[in-house]
């Protein structure tokens, strides 16, 4: 398939395995584009990268800490390097810490707001920068459906993903003059390391679509939330910007 052919993406927070991250990057691939995968761990990273070269695809793992401001210079300058541009960001990486308010040390919520907010910020601004000299690109944010209804025990989560729901809507029509588009992808319960960190479980079967409220009964897949991102990514999206795309299974249609 080549609906990306010819395109270089850079994808956020890649190394978990299963995570939203790493099949998103697998995904691009797929379809054509060339890929730069970050993480703080960068062994996971590289395995992404090595899954993605072992399948005749292009793709380089580096070491990145989203909330550092220099690291994210020194990203663009190696993508820069290695391929030449950028056409497409995906800021996936972020972390859960799902306690009460009550029970939430002012560190944890700061933590939650850098790693899942203020790195997006920065991932925006520095692939505007970098997407200017290409003539457009796509930027997708991965926020949550804790970014558009309330849920229990995340206060800070869910604040820092309605940040980036509206952050990337400012940032779609701030880069629009530069023909760059920037939509935000809006996650249910998809299994992935991070849901069964975040829920105690370690199996899919073991969560209850009932009480989650879950209406097509079951958790999503990361792929689920790829291919949405894929077309967002892709040409097919060229009239799309500034928009959410909500994939829960009917969860907040209630």
């Amino acid at each position: 398939m080549s609906r990306l052919k010819g395109k270089v993406a850079l994808v956020t927070g890649a190394a978990s395995n299963p995570g939203l991250g790493r099949t998103t990057a697998l995904r691009l691939a797929e379809e054509g584009a060339k890929l730069v995968v970050t993480d703080l761990d960068l062994e996971g990273a590289q395995s992404c990268a090595d899954e993605i070269n072992g399948a005749g695809g292009d793709a380089l793992a580096l070491h990145q800490d989203v909330c550092d401001e220099n690291r994210w210079a020194q990203v663009m300058n190696r993508v820069s390097e290695q391929y030449g541009g950028l056409d497409i960001c995906v800021n996936n990486a972020g972390i859960a810490v799902l306690v009460p308010i009550e029970e939430m040390s002012l560190d944890q919520f700061n933590r939650q707001i850098d790693v899942n907010l203020t790195s997006v910020f920065l991932g925006c601004r520095a692939a505007i920068a970098a997407m200017k000299n290409r003539g457009g690109g796509s930027i997708i944010n991965v926020s949550s459906v804790a970014g558009l209804v309330g849920l229990n025990t995340c206060v800070a989560y869910g604040a820092a993903k309605g940040g980036v729901r509206i952050m990337s809507k400012s940032v779609a029509v701030e880069a629009a003059q530069y023909n760059i588009r920037c939509n935000s992808v809006h996650p249910g319960v998809i299994w992935t390391n991070m849901q069964a960190q975040a829920t105690g479980l370690d199996d899919p079967s073991a969560l209850n679509a009932s009480t989650m409220r879950i209406p097509l009964g079951r958790p999503g897949e990361p792929m689920d939330i790829a291919n949405c991102i894929l077309y967002l990514a892709s040409d097919e999206a060229n009239y799309v910007t500034g928009a959410e795309f909500v994939i829960d299974a009917g969860m907040t249609a209630q």
